[in-house]
């Protein structure tokens, strides 16, 4: 292939590249690693392999370094494509497949290291959150290679797994994903990484994971408040409300906002706006600048079609005089309400702020079990505007704007990663929380 034989769409380098740049801001990817391929149709109708180039700088991809081969072909010629080529063709030509990624995810990586001799076959890692669970098919297979890169072992194995489930884990090097666009793919990646973070801070915090993993097979249900919406591969050029501009700039800030501090996993959450007879919603909160969601405008009546999601929005509206709600899924705030203080015998019903700023602002975090009192869940919001669903993230409340309720999600985060280096300097939480707390 010569370089006068492919001209790139400028609308699929934008998409690379600003995935790309997303996967470096979540830290999915050093500044080198993985690589990402989609199937695009060219202008004379040729269906081609999109992929990036071997060693490229994901964060700063330039047109010259997304190589287009036939699917059908290995080509490692003049633009240097990925050596796991092979892999992502095999990924591309299953069913629905038509993007593939290979991100260091490293937080799993991490969760699924292990000491065994070699050769082995490692156990595959379960998730314990509702993101994981759902999102992953309730797991991740993991392989262990002799050559983790571009074998012909991987190129056998990895499509297979692929076949069978969304995500799947090369032991210490990384994880693969096949998506119906690049957006899912990357999302998966996300979800999958996410779910592992949670698994160390959990084994950090002495959380009995068996236990866990065993109920989540038995039992999810009472685990997870309620499943998560599938991801939608809607347009993130949908946009119900063009006329109001500011309201517009407010939720692709508050959803920029949400990513890159890490409050929820890319593409997941909720935010809402009250209207008089309709709400202004974002399915997909947690939203990179580049890669926005749909923006929505649905009716503020129950309606037969409402998810959970949406249907929890709506019952907080209807039974309150909140203008704002925001969901994130904070993996610190669900690994600890997992979590069993010292001298207790279950979770706690609250997370205490330890840091100055966190006491002045809250008394306590209230937690909530996954199967809730809806009328207590909005008691607490009325009293605390925040509140930790374990199993179901964090929901928070404003009276105006959706910058005032960010303030909630953003310090409840805060406030679990303060109590979670205090307990990595063994120190006594009991003796820091504030004596106001014992009486919420």
């Amino acid at each position: 292939m010569t370089g006068k034989e492919w001209k790139a769409d400028q609308e699929l380098i934008r998409l690379f590249q600003a995935v790309g740049r997303a996967s470096l801001l979540c830290d999915i990817q050093d500044s080198h690693s993985g690589n990402m391929a989609v199937q695009w149709t060219d202008e004379k109708g040729q269906v081609k392999m999109a992929i990036t180039a071997t060693g490229s700088q994901k964060g700063d991809l330039e047109p010259s370094q997304i190589c287009f081969l036939s699917p059908t072909e290995t080509d490692f010629g003049y633009y240097k494509a990925s050596s796991e080529s092979d892999i992502h063709a095999r990924i591309l030509s299953q069913k629905n497949a038509n993007a593939s990624m290979h991100c260091h995810t490293k937080d799993l990586i991490i969760a699924t290291l292990d000491d065994e001799e070699k050769p082995s076959q490692p156990e595959p890692f379960i998730p314990v959150d509702p993101l994981g669970y759902y999102h992953l098919n309730g797991m991740v297979p993991v392989d262990w290679f002799e050559v983790p890169s571009g074998s012909p072992e991987m190129v056998k194995t990895i499509p297979e797994r692929l076949a069978q489930h969304p995500v799947t884990l090369v032991q210490a090097h990384g994880a693969f994903s096949r998506g119906r666009t690049l957006q899912e793919a990357f999302f998966l990646l996300c979800i999958a990484n996410n779910s592992g973070y949670i698994v160390r801070l959990a084994r950090k915090l002495g959380v009995n994971l068996e236990k866990m993993r065993d109920k989540v097979r038995s039992d999810p249900d009472s685990l997870f408040a309620y499943p998560p919406d599938k991801y939608s591969i809607q347009s993130s050029k949908v946009l119900d409300f063009p006329q109001e501009e500011e309201i517009t700039r407010e939720f692709i800030k508050t959803g920029a906002r949400i990513f890159e501090s890490h409050l929820s996993p890319f593409h997941t959450g909720s935010l809402s706006i009250r209207g008089a007879r309709t709400m202004l919603y974002a399915p997909q909160a947690s939203m990179p600048r580049e890669i926005k969601g749909p923006l929505l405008e649905i009716p503020l009546s129950p309606e037969k079609s409402d998810t959970p999601e949406m249907k929890t929005h709506k019952n907080i509206y209807s039974e309150s005089n909140f203008q704002t709600v925001i969901h994130c899924y904070i993996p610190e705030a669900e690994a600890l309400s997992r979590s069993t203080p010292k001298g207790e015998t279950e979770p706690s019903d609250r997370i205490v702020p330890i840091d100055a700023e966190g006491s002045f602002l809250y008394l306590v975090i209230p937690v909530l079990p996954p199967r809730f009192d809806f009328a207590l869940f909005l008691r607490l919001l009325h009293d605390y505007k925040v509140v930790v669903l374990r199993g179901g993230g964090v929901w928070g409340v404003g009276a105006q704007s959706l910058s005032e309720v960010l303030h909630h999600p953003s310090s409840v985060r805060e406030i679990c990663l303060y109590r979670l280096g205090a307990l990595e300097l063994g120190l006594d939480l009991k003796k820091m929380e504030p004596k106001k707390a014992k009486r919420w």
